[in-house]
């Protein structure tokens, strides 16, 4: 059963044009090609992608940090209450109405105190500043170095230049060793992604996330199988072409530089819009769906390679209008944030008044001013 279910996965038919055959792949006269056994590889690394990234987040990020006085806002604690916890555990961190009105009847408190309650509860759960910092340092390193190695990989092959040159030969194309290295790097730390996504600092868009990894893991490992290393390599450049200016303006943002962080983020802004929706569907989409077809009819692995391309471009799109949504509000004077974040809440009008009144809250009790002059 098992050997059925190998073979049909690797039948020949799914992955390469007609009249080719794995066979046609062998290594021979000093010509070597992408094998399935080298991913092997990608796992192990994936997880020293994890080690690195703990040990660059203590001994680098968090000193860059106290460099550039990236300062945690002081969060109000919400005051031990277990019937008031137990739900926020096991039921919702959001009650509703009528929740907050039971709520309040069960734990002797007013339905303001546990609205105030949540509220500071759910401000307790979020990631810190500093935990924010460290994610981009990491994040900006690597897209930054995988840049610098990807143009490096590939501005001296002639398909960079002519697009045409992608398919020529294809797919008896042999493989360098800085496109084997290149993909297991690319491949590893987006397996790192994955495996660190349900601990790192959760956006709205959690969810376009996760299918963007699995996307990009599915694109990256088809490519390497079926012997689309030099599109694969034109697609992992353009994408990292930008990454590393998001995550810039984000430290430069967590460290309150606030200009520099507007100004690099609408140099990202350009970059992303020309690379992921002009230069991708209109010169690279075009490579990979119009070439093709000169010199071979549509198989399987055609489609399949271009529906997952599609699925990128539309998270582009997705992404697209929230960054449009941010420049908006640059234009406009507005801070700059990042729309994927969840916003501190902070508290109503009605604790305002009472820090007025009874002096500074700690812990949702005043705290006592004794540093009263004593008069003669």
């Amino acid at each position: 059963m098992l050997q059925t279910l190998y073979n049909c996965f690797w039948w020949d038919r799914l992955w390469l044009p007609a009249n080719l055959t794995w066979a046609d792949l062998e290594d021979r006269d000093g010509r070597v090609y992408a094998k399935a056994a080298d991913l092997y590889i990608i796992l192990p690394l994936a997880f020293l992608f994890l080690l690195v990234r703990h040990l660059f987040e203590i001994y680098v990020a968090t000193p860059l940090a106290r460099l550039l006085n990236v300062k945690e806002k002081v969060r109000l604690k919400a005051s031990p209450n277990p019937t008031l916890e137990q739900f926020y555990v096991t039921a919702s961190k959001h009650p509703k109405q009528t929740d907050v009105e039971l709520l309040a009847k069960s734990s002797s408190c007013s339905m303001r105190q546990v609205e105030r309650w949540f509220r500071r509860r759910r401000n307790q759960d979020r990631p810190s500043l500093l935990k924010k910092f460290r994610e981009a340092s990491w994040r900006f390193t690597f897209y930054l170095l995988a840049f610098i190695a990807g143009m490096a990989v590939i501005v001296d092959k002639p398909w960079f230049y002519d697009l045409r040159e992608v398919w020529k030969g294809y797919p008896i194309q042999s493989m360098l060793p800085s496109q084997y290295w290149y993909y297991m790097i690319e491949l590893s730390f987006y397996w790192s992604l994955l495996f660190s996504i349900a601990s790192d600092v959760k956006r709205k868009d959690f969810k376009e996330q996760v299918i963007h990894h699995v996307a990009t893991i599915i694109l990256i490992s088809f490519s390497w199988f079926a012997n689309y290393i030099r599109a694969g390599t034109l697609i992992m450049a353009l994408h990292d072409a930008s990454d590393y200016l998001l995550e810039s303006a984000k430290m430069f943002n967590y460290a309150g530089w606030k200009n520099t962080c507007n100004n690099i983020f609408i140099v990202f802004a350009a970059v992303f819009i020309v690379t992921r929706l002009i230069i991708l569907p209109f010169w690279i989409m075009h490579c990979t769906v119009v070439y093709p077809l000169d010199l071979y009819p549509a198989f399987f692995g055609y489609y399949f390679f271009n529906t997952m391309m599609a699925v990128l471009l539309t998270l582009h799109v997705f992404w697209a209008y929230l960054i449009i949504r941010m420049a908006q509000k640059f234009i406009t004077g507005k801070v700059v944030e990042d729309e994927r974040s969840d916003r501190e809440e902070t508290d109503n009008s009605e604790e305002e008044e009472e820090v007025t009144k009874n002096g500074p809250i700690s812990n949702g009790h005043p705290v006592l001013n004794n540093n009263h002059r004593k008069t003669d």
